[in-house]
């Protein structure tokens, strides 16, 4: 289904980061976390958005350079103190259309998995190691589907409850294609919006095996940005490249 396939669901949304049921609230943890793995190095965030955790970390003295593929996404991040300034390319990070070499490559809050093939997906994994310098890591936020969830082949679900405004999120599960299409629906007294979007979720060990195929090595997984042990269903995984 076309609907679900394109960045459409961020297009329609005008000011994502003050959006309570769509932006992340982990900013300061994953800065800490990725400004730690960087090393003072440069560092490279595929699918950057807003800037939400690429301007603070840039700020925090890492040099950050942004992908994106939302035309509309970009112009809210350039619109933000210091946004004009950061260096983005508009593309498909699966594709990782930049030059250089990075110490740090990451993807946070799932945006990994919007990349809707297993080839994209290894794609992308591959063509990350090659920008990353000897030693230095590629991290990703990800997450996989609940054990209420994935025996079921759609299911409905509250996702946010507010004072003038209610979040319904209405999922269809392909579980061969490791593939979710959600209408995200916005129900206000001015009527219903909706944000269509899909992910494709990848298990942990598939993941593991796509960093294995483009010459990294896991260093660790943990269940956030602190010193949880990795549990289901959202993580984080650090891959390493040989020095």
């Amino acid at each position: 289904m076309k609907a679900f396939d394109s960045p459409s669901a961020w297009d329609k949304m005008e000011a994502y980061d003050s959006t309570p049921w769509a932006a992340a609230d982990d900013t300061e943890e994953a800065c800490a976390f990725l400004a730690k793995i960087a090393e003072g190095g440069p560092a490279l965030e595929l699918g950057v958005g807003t800037g939400r955790v690429a301007l603070p970390l840039t700020r925090s003295g890492v040099a950050v350079t942004g992908i994106e593929s939302s035309p509309k996404m970009l112009e809210q991040l350039r619109a933000k103190p210091g946004g004009a300034e950061l260096d983005v390319v508009l593309g498909d990070f699966a594709d990782v259309p930049v030059e250089g070499e990075f110490s740090l490559v990451y993807c946070v809050f799932n945006t990994f998995l919007l990349l809707l093939t297993q080839d994209d997906q290894l794609r992308c994994f591959q063509k990350a190691a090659d920008r990353l310098k000897p030693g230095g890591a590629f991290v990703l936020q990800t997450l996989v589907l609940s054990a209420d969830h994935y025996g079921h082949e759609e299911w409905t679900e509250t996702m946010h409850v507010g004072a003038d405004e209610v979040v319904l999120l209405a999922s269809v599960h392909d579980a061969a294609e490791q593939r979710v299409n959600r209408q995200q629906i916005v129900l206000t007294e001015s009527g219903p919006r909706f944000f269509p979007m899909s992910f494709r979720y990848a298990w942990p060990s598939e993941l593991d095996l796509m960093a294995r195929m483009a010459g990294l090595t896991r260093e660790e997984r943990r269940t956030g940005w602190d010193e949880k042990p990795f549990y289901y269903p959202g993580y984080v995984t650090v891959y390493r490249k040989t020095a």
